[in-house]
């Protein structure tokens, strides 16, 4: 399995139309995700991420796309995930601004 280190809003959204199976994974704090989330996304802040590998050793062998509000604590991140073994680790470029403006404009923008 190999995938690129970053993957677009608009190829994530196509994955979950046509049922791939991945692990959705938000690295948003808490009040964030209150304001706005994406269905299904598993929250994990990613200041607890070290802490929380246990919860995503299920996925190690998966494809894990990270998001966050604008893409750039994904990448930090996915960079973590994939230096720990997780090698399907992906950031979502853009984060959950890209998914609102891009896939679902319901999708509260802050």
């Amino acid at each position: 399995m190999s995938f690129d280190v970053e993957i677009d809003a608009q190829t994530v959204a196509a994955l979950r139309a046509d049922g791939e199976p991945f692990l959705l994974l938000d690295c948003r704090e808490p009040d964030e995700y209150a304001i706005a989330r994406i269905e299904g996304a598993m929250l994990i802040p990613m200041r607890t991420i070290p802490e929380r590998l246990a919860d995503l050793e299920p996925h190690r062998e998966s494809r894990i796309v990270v998001h966050c509000h604008h893409g750039v604590r994904s990448l930090r991140v996915t960079r973590f995930l994939r230096e720990r073994g997780f090698a399907g680790a992906q950031s979502m470029t853009g984060g959950i601004e890209a998914w609102s403006l891009e896939i679902d404009p319901a999708t509260p923008r802050y």
